[in-house]
C-alpha cells in the first residue's frame, strides 16, 4: 500500500482529519456476529476505515435504511446472459452485486486464448470487480469435438494476472482420477490460487479424490445428502439458482449455524431475460429468506461467506480495512435495494446502473465467423431405426440433468418421426467449429414444443450447434439460420425464421447494448407461445445442456448418443 495513503487512513480512523464519505443514520448489516447495530461508517479513498462516530468531507443519509455488504456471484459464466462482460454490469449491479467470479470456459471452447483475452479486456474500466478463474477443461472432454485446446503451458501466463484467482471447475472426473498429465499439469501450475470443483452425480469417493487434488468448491449439488457429503469433507458448497439449474430451495435446508460459513450462492448460468426479471445474487438471498434461512446468515453467504472462499480478505463486510462496496436496503424480506456502491460510489440506484461505462477495446472482430458448417439436406438427420424400441432423453425441468428412457416411438420405412402428441422430438447436434460434417442424432421427450423447430450455438461446453423439433425441414432451416446469422437462437416455422437472435462473439454472446438483447429475447419468447410452448422452463436454455456429457444421465454430442454413467457412446436401442 502507498505510504501516503496509509497515514491518510490512520489519520480518518484516529479522527484526526475527516473522512472522504460518511454514512450516517444507517443499520449495519455485521456479518461476523450476525446482528444489526446502528453507527456512522467512514469511508476514505474507496475503503471503510472506520465505525462509530465520524464527519466527513460529504455525508450520506441512510434514513434508517440497512447497510448491508454488496453481493458476491461466486460461481458465473459471464457468456451464459448472451452479454458481453460490460453489458452484464450494465444488469447485474442494480441487483447489488458488484463483484463476480466468473469462467469463462464457455467463450474458450469456442475461441481458446482469443476469447479469455477478449473478456479480460472487456471486464476493465467498469463498475464491477470481474475476477477469473481460468478454464481447467478446454476441450471439456474427449467425447465430443470443440473449436481450442488450452494445456497448461497457455494457462499458466493468465495465473499472474492481478485479476485471475485461479483456476476453474475441474469436469472431467475420469481423467483427474486416473492421474492424468493434462489436468493434474494445469492444477500444479496454479500455484497459490484456488481450483473449483464440479462433482456432479458423483459418490464420496470422488470427493475424497477432488478434496486429494486440493479442489475445495462444488456447484452441482443437487440433493441434501449431496452437499452434506461435501461439507464433512472441508468443501464449501455453492448454491445454485440459476434459469436451468435450480438448486436452492432442495439445498438450503442443509444450512445451520454451525455449518454456514462454508456455504455460498452462485447463479453459474443464467439468461439475460432472467437476469432482468428475476435478479442475480439478491433472488438467491430473497428465496433463502423466504424458505425460512435467517436474513442475516443469508446476507452473510452472499458477501463474507463468498469473499472468505476465495480470499478475498477486503470484500464482504462492513468494516474496517475492507472495500467501501454496499448496499442500501429499505427492508431485510422483499430484500428491496435502493442503492448500490461500488468503493464509495454510487453505481446504481432504485434498480438504474449508474456505473463507468468506458471500455477502451471491445475486441468483437476477432471471435466472429465462428459457425463452419457444410450445406445439410434432410437426408443427413434422418434417424435409422431397426425396432421401435429406442433410447430417449427425457428433459427434467428446471435440472440441466436428464432421464434414460426406453420407449415406443413411432417409425416409418426405418426412420424414427417425430411425435408432437407424444412429445418425441427430434435433436440433432452439428459440429460447428471445423466443418467436420459430424452430426449426433437423438430422441428426446418434454421439450413441448407443438411445432416447428429451435436451435441454438450455445450448447454447453463445446458448443457446438443444437436444434430441436417436430419435423425434419424447419430442423435444417433453423440450423441453415444459425449458418448465417454466425452464432445466436432462432426459431423455425413452416420452412419460415419466425424469430432468431444473432450471437456474432463466438456464436454466444451479442454485441448489442442489454436492453437491445432483452426486447430480442422477449420476442423470441412471444413467438415460443404463439407456438403452444407452456413449459415453466426456459427451452433454449435447456437444450444447450442437453449437449453436455459431464451431466448424467443421457446427453447428445457431435460423436452421438453418450451415456454418462456408462461413460461412453451408445446405440440408439441398446439398454
Amino acid at each position: 500500500m502507498n505510504k501516503q495513503v496509509l497515514k491518510k487512513r490512520i489519520a480518518v480512523a484516529d479522527k484526526e482529519i475527516p473522512a472522504d464519505l460518511v454514512i450516517k443514520n444507517g443499520r449495519i448489516v455485521d456479518v461476523f456476529n450476525n446482528e444489526i447495530f446502528k453507527a456512522d461508517i467512514a469511508i476514505t479513498d474507496g475503503t471503510i476505515v472506520g465505525i462509530g462516530e465520524f464527519e466527513g468531507k460529504e455525508i450520506l443519509d441512510a434514513k434508517g435504511r440497512y447497510v448491508s455488504p454488496s453481493f458476491i456471484d461466486g460461481h458465473v459464466h459471464i457468456e451464459s446472459s448472451m452479454l458481453i462482460p460490460s453489458e452484464f454490469a450494465k444488469v447485474t449491479v442494480p441487483h447489488g452485486v458488484t463483484t463476480v467470479i466468473t469462467d469463462p470456459h464457455e467463450i474458450a471452447n469456442v475461441s481458446g486464448k482469443k476469447g479469455i483475452e477478449f473478456m479480460l479486456a472487456n471486464a476493465e474500466g467498469i463498475s464491477q470487480e470481474i475476477l477469473f478463474m481460468m478454464p481447467s477443461c478446454v476441450p471439456a472432454t474427449p467425447f465430443e469435438n470443440n473449436g481450442a485446446t488450452l494445456t497448461a503451458e497457455d494457462l499458466t501466463p493468465y495465473f499472474q494476472h492481478p485479476k485471475v484467482l485461479g483456476l476453474a471447475e475441474v469436469m472431467d472426473y475420469p481423467t483427474l482420477r486416473s492421474g492424468d498429465n493434462s489436468i493434474v499439469d494445469k492444477i500444479a501450475a496454479n500455484t497459490g490460487g484456488y481450483t473449483d470443483g464440479h462433482l456432479a452425480g458423483l459418490n464420496t469417493h470422488a470427493v475424497n479424490v477432488y478434496r486429494a487434488a486440493g479442489i475445495k468448491t462444488d456447484h452441482e449439488c443437487t440433493t441434501s445428502e449431496e452437499a452434506k457429503e461435501r461439507l464433512q469433507r472441508g468443501m464449501y458448497v455453492m448454491i445454485r439458482e440459476g434459469s436451468a439449474s435450480r438448486d436452492l430451495q432442495r439445498l438450503i435446508n442443509i444450512v445451520t449455524p454451525y455449518n454456514a460459513r462454508r456455504c455460498l450462492f452462485c447463479t453459474d448460468d443464467k439468461h439475460i431475460d432472467t437476469l432482468v426479471n428475476e435478479g442475480s445474487i439478491d433472488h438467491n438471498v430473497r428465496k433463502a429468506i423466504k424458505l425460512g434461512l435467517d436474513p442475516i446468515t443469508a446476507l452473510q453467504m452472499a458477501t463474507l461467506n463468498a469473499a472468505e472462499c476465495y480470499g478475498l480478505t477486503r470484500k464482504g463486510a462492513i468494516a474496517p480495512d475492507f472495500d467501501a462496496d454496499f448496499l442500501l436496503l429499505d427492508d431485510l424480506e422483499t430484500l428491496k435495494i435502493s442503492e448500490v456502491y461500488k468503493g464509495g460510489k454510487l453505481v446504481a440506484k432504485e434498480g438504474t446502473y449508474l456505473g463507468d461505462e468506458s471500455v477502451a477495446n471491445k475486441h468483437f472482430s476477432k471471435l466472429t465467423g465462428s459457425v463452419n458448417i457444410p450445406e445439410l439436406t434432410e437426408k443427413d438427420i434422418k434417424i435409422p431405426l431397426t425396432q421401435s424400441q429406442a433410447k430417449v432423453m427425457e428433459i427434467v425441468p428446471n435440472s440441466i440433468r436428464t432421464n434414460k428412457l426406453m420407449a415406443d416411438v413411432d417409425m416409418v420405412n426405418g426412420f424414427f418421426i417425430p411425435s408432437s402428441d407424444k412429445d418425441f422430438l427430434k435433436i440433432a447436434v452439428v459440429e460447428r467449429h471445423k466443418c467436420t460434417g459430424n452430426i449426433g442424432l437423438g430422441i428426446i421427450k418434454g421439450l413441448g414444443l407443438n411445432a416447428g423447430a429451435i436451435a441454438t450455438t450455445i450448447a454447453h461446453d463445446s458448443h457446438n450447434i443444437v436444434a430441436a423439433g417436430a419435423n425434419d425441414r424447419d430442423i435444417i432451416q433453423a440450423i441453415q439460420e444459425l449458418k448465417h446469422i454466425q452464432g445466436g437462437l432462432a426459431v423455425v416455422v413452416d420452412g419460415k425464421v419466425a424469430a432468431s437472435i444473432p450471437l456474432q462473439v463466438g456464436g454466444l454472446m451479442s454485441s448489442q447494448p442489454y436492453d437491445v438483447v432483452y426486447k430480442q429475447v422477449h420476442q423470441l419468447h412471444e413467438v415460443m407461445a404463439e407456438l403452444g410452448f407452456k413449459g415453466d422452463f426456459d427451452p433454449f436454455l435447456t437444450l444447450a445442456f442437453m449437449t453436455l456429457p459431464v451431466i448424467p444421465t443421457l446427453k447428445l454430442t457431435d460423436l452421438g448418443l453418450f451415456d454418462v454413467n456408462k461413460g461412453s457412446h451408445v446405440n440408439i436401442h441398446d439398454e
